[in-house]
């Protein structure tokens, strides 16, 4: 067997490993991972503004860091982080990882950006003039898999949710609900094993992840690398500049990871006792579902629009639509969902 296949299974094998560990240690090695992100960031700030120009570094640091912030709460973060978690929930898995691993994927696209700026490459310059031959192929990429993605995962976790309510009325007469029964079933199902049969495990969010950010769609990145190129112009040192995209990535994965887990928590409700929780499920599944449809058909209409140059006011209105900080509403939503559920359990004495 070659080195690189060696090398390849060991890494196959630490990964099958990790997740036999138990879903503590597994918290600690992702956030773990989320504080080495912070650690790089710092060291290569401290590192390249002793050189000078120490004021300027930190301002455009924090800048990056809150940026970041700001990036993880697009709609479409959410709604590809809350459906892969929901998927892996349903196969009575702790799936602690999905937001690190979607978060590091999209990140990882602004760092390697950010390292060929620092190094002079214009050809990242160019990839982000609007109407570039380069921006417009990332760009469609981007879209693609965006929107097909939570297209699928929008139509597998929509009939998660019809099975869910038809077995909330269930229980409603007394009938007993196990566990197997909360699991997507029927013709939907089969006909999405396929194309979802690569999303086995919350590594391979990953991928996603970063085909999701091929684009540099979002103002936030576009604003990060221009603000790297114009401080790299203003004499910024090197390892000062390559500390911006990595406060990016620090703060994007922390708040994606957080709402991962979040998210493997509210869904992991309704397992120990489905019967009293089963219309939370419902309700959470059914808004994750339609937030996913609904960023999708956005995405969709938009690449339609900028793939075949169409002039009809359908794909033009849906390009258009800038969803802004809509993100927050939908996390507003499942909080309050969370804090009303929780109440009302703990007004009826259940934990």
């Amino acid at each position: 067997m070659s080195a690189l296949g060696q090398v390849t299974g060991q890494m196959a094998a630490l990964y099958r490993e990790r997740e036999r560990l138990p879903l503590r240690t597994r918290l600690l090695v992702t956030f773990g991972a989320v504080a080495a992100l912070h650690a790089a960031a710092v060291v290569l700030l401290l590192a390249g503004a002793a050189g000078g120009g120490q004021p300027l570094a930190f301002g455009l640091v924090l800048t990056a860091y809150l940026a970041g912030v700001k990036h993880s709460y697009d709609w479409d973060h959410i709604a590809a982080i809350d459906n892969s978690t929901r998927k892996f929930v349903a196969q009575r898995r702790d799936p602690v990882s999905v937001g690190f691993a979607f978060s590091l994927g999209h990140s990882s696209v602004v760092v390697l950006a950010g390292v060929l700026v620092v190094s002079g490459a214009a050809a990242v310059g160019r990839l982000m003039e609007e109407g570039t031959t380069g921006n417009l192929v990332l760009g469609l990429i981007g879209s693609a898999v965006s929107g097909l993605f939570l297209l699928l995962m929008g139509i597998f976790n929509g009939s998660a949710f019809v099975r869910t309510a038809q077995l909330y009325r269930s229980s409603r007469t007394g009938a007993s609900i196990s566990i197997e029964d909360l699991e997507a079933k029927g013709f939907i199902a089969r006909l999405l094993a396929k194309p979802l049969s690569r999303v086995q495990h919350p590594r391979n969010i990953y991928a996603i992840g970063f085909l999701f950010g091929l684009g540099f769609d979002t103002a936030t990145t576009i604003g990060l690398l221009v603000m790297t190129t114009a401080a790299s112009l203003a004499g910024v040192s090197p390892l000062a500049l390559m500390a911006l995209p990595f406060a990016f990535a620090a703060s994007m994965t922390f708040c994606d990871s957080l709402n991962g887990v979040a998210m493997m928590r509210m869904y992991k409700s309704a397992i120990h006792n489905p019967s009293r929780k089963l219309g939370f499920n419902a309700v959470v599944t059914g808004i994750s579902s339609l937030s996913a449809l609904f960023i999708s058909v956005i995405t969709l209409g938009g690449l339609f629009d900028a793939a075949f140059g169409l002039d009809d006011p359908v794909t033009g209105w849906l390009a258009s639509i800038d969803l802004g900080d809509a993100g927050l509403l939908l996390v507003a939503v499942f909080l309050a969902l969370w804090g009303a559920a929780s109440l009302r359990g703990r007004l009826r004495g259940n934990p």
